[in-house]
């Protein structure tokens, strides 16, 4: 991996911002106080790139020095990322990847960079040291429990690893006594994000940490090869129903763990971390219809399955949102009129002035939104 630091450059753009700013309204002491340091004096949270490290050729690692008003997260937490792209404000949910107890003040995330995926791309191929992005405080369930932990088995899938990752550092960190299993899967050891660390803390930990690498698209044991099956488990893992489970990566893979655990009856030992919502069966009766955005006066047509938060986007305009997943409610708006359909739950929502989350709702007949 290549690790890239250097010091922060002269802010002109924000000195550009600042003097364009004083010529609309009347400046005041915070503004003069932000400028010297964006990250003290400022009017939302923020944080400064500090390092980049390549961990594969399409996943970056950002260390990131948060500014007044961060407070430390939990292993296993996310959080929101706001970048202006063309002079417009993009956000994404992205899971922590550092140890609660890192040393320097600083977290890291580490993003992929996916087809079309404006922002992780933007991330892994356009940011630079010094670079102020938007941040939200550390949210999420996807932790550890508090106090001893039981022996735990970690599965993740791609870019999964990120807050796994996480909470194997801060184990470490720690030195905690627990038995930890890990399965991962990856297309080849290229694309492995993480590996050299992994197999470190494998030797560290020789009797407390088990790593099982799965390559999906690259030869290795036979008997763990190839997409997640029922047989990778009880091979990597043959004590896994008596043991705390957490779970990160695509929608098949948790689909496919929930249904062996709750075949099991051990549900409740799986805790599980999504990169999409979970959709419930399209509605026969959410046929969709048009869609009237009040505030810019625009109108487009819906199916019944399209969230609204995509309608829009096509319709031209550009909602603020963040996770599209439904879960940092960035993109709420107040319905106006009509009905909608939560896409996750299949629940309907008709009252006058309810917030609705675009990302996860679609259109159940003719609606209007404010937006």
């Amino acid at each position: 991996m290549a690790a890239f630091t250097r010091p922060q450059l002269a802010p002109r753009s924000r000195l550009a911002a600042l003097l364009g700013r004083s010529l609309v309204t009347p400046l005041v002491p915070a503004d003069y106080l932000e400028l010297i340091n964006p990250l003290r004096f400022t009017r939302d949270l923020r944080g400064r790139i500090e390092q980049l490290i390549d961990e594969t050729a399409d996943a970056r690692t950002l260390v990131i020095r948060p500014g007044r008003g961060w407070q430390a997260h939990r292993a296993g937490q996310f959080v929101s990322v706001g970048v202006d792209i063309n002079g417009v404000r993009h956000t994404r949910c992205y899971s922590i990847s550092s140890a609660p107890e890192r040393a320097d003040g600083c977290f890291s995330i580490t993003v992929k960079a996916v087809d079309g995926g404006r922002v992780s791309t933007h991330l892994v191929r356009q940011a630079r040291i010094g670079g102020l992005i938007h941040l939200s405080r550390a949210d999420g369930e996807f932790v550890l429990p508090e106090g001893p932990a039981e022996p735990l088995l970690l599965i993740s899938a791609g870019s999964g690893i990120t807050p796994v990752m996480s909470m194997l550092r801060s184990l470490a960190t720690r030195d905690a006594t627990v038995d930890i299993v890990l399965l991962h899967y990856a297309p080849t050891t290229a694309d492995t994000i993480f590996h050299d660390e992994l197999q470190a803390l494998a030797a560290r930990w020789p009797t407390r940490l088990r790593i099982n690498l799965v390559k999906t698209r690259e030869a290795g044991d036979a008997s763990l090869q190839g997409h997640f099956r029922s047989e990778h488990l009880h091979r990597a893992c043959v004590d896994w129903q008596t043991r705390q489970t957490y779970a990160c990566g695509p929608r098949a893979l948790l689909a496919d763990l929930e249904s062996i655990w709750s075949a099991a009856g051990q549900a409740a030992r799986l805790h599980s971390e999504r990169f999409q919502a979970a959709l419930a069966p399209a509605n026969a009766g959410a046929t969709g219809g048009e869609v009237r955005f009040s505030r810019s006066g625009r109108l487009a047509q819906a199916d019944g399955s399209k969230p609204l938060l995509e309608v829009a986007e096509s319709a031209g305009l550009a909602p603020a949102h963040g996770c599209r997943m439904g879960i940092c409610h960035g993109c709420t708006v107040k319905l106006k009129s009509g009905c909608v359909r939560d896409l996750r739950s299949g629940q309907l929502h008709s009252d006058s002035g309810e917030l609705v989350q675009i990302c996860v709702c679609a259109a159940a007949g003719d609606v209007e939104i404010e937006l």
